[in-house]
């Protein structure tokens, strides 16, 4: 077992329980883990063995443009169970959003989640 992921991935949508925050776009960062068997991976050194990470940048990046989520509990909810479902080697999704602007005086607000298939 290994993990693959993502650090910082910025996505720009509207997200928030406050019309100020529904007003407009504002950015979210993603770190995204993938815990997969990437033994098949290592040997082949093939993309077709391997999760691909532009795969789940583009799915995380698609589902929280579309939705337009209210809290980010439901948006991190949402994201684990998109990338279980479309990525069947995936055996753990540990996920963190952090919203900068949330707060004036923190360097943001967040939510992680940890999701095991079953």
């Amino acid at each position: 077992m290994g993990t693959t992921g993502l650090k910082n991935l910025r996505v720009d949508c509207v997200v928030g329980v406050y019309d100020y925050e529904r007003a407009a776009a504002q950015p979210l960062l993603f770190d995204i883990e993938l815990d997969y068997d990437f033994a098949a991976a290592a040997g082949s050194d093939a993309i077709g063995d391997a999760i691909d990470y532009d795969r789940a940048a583009t799915a995380v990046t698609a589902l929280v443009q579309e939705r337009q989520f209210a809290l980010l509990e439901s948006m991190a909810e949402a994201v684990a169970a998109r990338l279980l479902d479309e990525m069947p080697p995936v055996q753990i999704v540990r996920l963190e959003i952090r919203k900068p602007q949330a707060v004036p005086a923190a360097a943001g607000a967040f939510v992680r989640v940890e999701r095991t298939r079953v």
